[in-house]
């Protein structure tokens, strides 16, 4: 075991489509989903929304993230389509950092399908960082499943760029002495916070490489793109210096949740039902990541692909589905002119621990009540089904609750019922 900072970076592979696949398998399906040309995304009866992840097989259709269920059919007409199960993702991401958590406390959740683990002065209890990697790595491969990608280095950015070589189920190290011959001859696109806005910015001071922007001169970097520039430049060095912070919530500073709709909703009351849907997806992801929010927002896109938003801060911070949808009925009709809408959605962000919420004393509402009833509420759903307690409001309405949903991305509504 080197001396001194070890950081891994776990990433799990396709993760939405592996624990789907892993789910089933288990349930007893005999076709590995990982397997076969598949993806995970929208709704496969309409083939509304979009690609939220997807297996090797259908990369090479030249499938990718992001783009609509609609293209990627045209380019594979037998593509293996599933919707998303969020309540599924939470159960697999806990899972692995049970697992994580047993060889070391310095655990720190990135995202859903992301950690940082710290192993830094351990050398007493682990003789070498690969051969630790490729334990955890084989032991969730065993208990659980799925595969990961470990990155190894000094620094938690060094490490994630380590786990995003060559995948899947691999591990990679990216010590500061590698940098030159690993991190130095990739695009400048892979470099972690580089993104499609930044790249084109880049490319016109003719920086294609991450070693180009290494050995671009600092202070002109800084003129070009001020304090972002020189934190890309640090990063192109490898200079890093965050802790792995140890946390029990799901770092993120906001969560959504949009349908786009395959008719023309005309309605206020059928527009307030399907915010009431997102609304429901939104709060029990809140919960269940444990945190309220202090900022709700609401955006619109008409027929004509035209559209708009209205947010609004919140006095006390909420976990609420009855409060996010008052909320976002409320915005909804101070911003809605009556064009027929083609997409609604809904964004919580500002988020805080639900540990420090404080109730408010001008509420007119009960809301330990309501606290309470949300958590049985979401118990019922996670042990029985998405769909074991349903709205009476939606038994006639041809919306389907979207309790289940994944934020940032289209999860359309469905025009039947169970």
């Amino acid at each position: 075991m080197r001396r001194g900072r070890i950081i891994f970076h776990i990433d799990v592979n396709s993760a939405y489509l592996s624990w789907e696949a892993a789910y089933r398998l288990q349930m007893g399906e005999p076709i590995d989903l990982r397997e076969i040309p598949s993806a995970v995304g929208g709704n496969p009866e309409t083939r509304h929304g979009i690609i939220l992840a997807k297996s090797l097989p259908a990369k090479k259709y030249k499938i990718s993230t992001g783009e609509t269920l609609h293209s990627a059919y045209e380019k594979c007409p037998h593509l293996t389509v599933v919707a998303p199960n969020y309540s599924l993702y939470i159960t697999c991401s806990n899972a692995m950092v049970s697992i994580l958590k047993e060889y070391t406390p310095k655990v720190q959740r990135f995202s859903v399908d992301e950690c940082f683990l710290d192993f830094s002065h351990m050398d007493n209890l682990y003789e070498d960082e690969v051969e630790l990697a490729h334990i955890i790595k084989d032991r969730i491969k065993r208990e659980l499943g799925f595969t990961v990608n470990i990155g190894i280095s000094s620094n938690k950015l060094l490490a994630k760029m380590a786990s995003d070589f060559k995948k899947p189920d691999r591990v990679h190290t990216l010590f500061p002495e590698e940098i030159t011959c690993k991190m130095w001859p990739l695009p400048v696109e892979e470099l972690y916070m580089v993104g499609r806005a930044t790249a084109p910015k880049l490319h016109k001071l003719n920086i294609f490489t991450i070693g180009d922007l290494a050995n671009y001169d600092r202070e002109l970097i800084y003129i070009k793109l001020k304090s972002f520039g020189l934190m890309l430049w640090d990063y192109a060095n490898g200079i890093e210096e965050s802790p792995v912070t140890e946390s029990n919530h799901i770092a993120m500073k906001g969560m959504g949740a949009s349908t786009t709709i395959a008719y023309d909703v005309e309605s206020r009351r059928e527009a307030h039902m399907i915010l009431l849907s997102l609304s429901e997806s939104l709060g029990m992801r809140l919960r269940d990541s444990e945190n309220c929010c202090r900022l709700v927002a609401v955006h619109i896109r008409g027929s004509d692909l035209l559209g708009g938003g209205h947010q609004r801060k919140l006095h006390t911070p909420t976990d609420s589905t009855e409060e996010i949808a008052r909320i976002a009925q409320e915005l909804f009709d101070e911003l809605w002119t009556g064009h027929p809408i083609r997409k609604l959605g809904v964004r919580v962000s500002e988020l805080c621990s639900n540990d420090l919420c404080q109730i408010s004393l001008f509420s007119k509402r009960d809301i330990e009540k309501q606290q309470l009833l949300d958590k049985t509420i979401d118990e019922i759903r996670q042990r029985f089904g998405t769909y074991s307690l349903v709205r009476c409001s939606f038994l006639h309405s041809g919306i389907k609750p979207m309790t289940g949903g994944v934020g940032e991305e289209d999860y359309p509504v469905m025009t039947s019922i169970l």
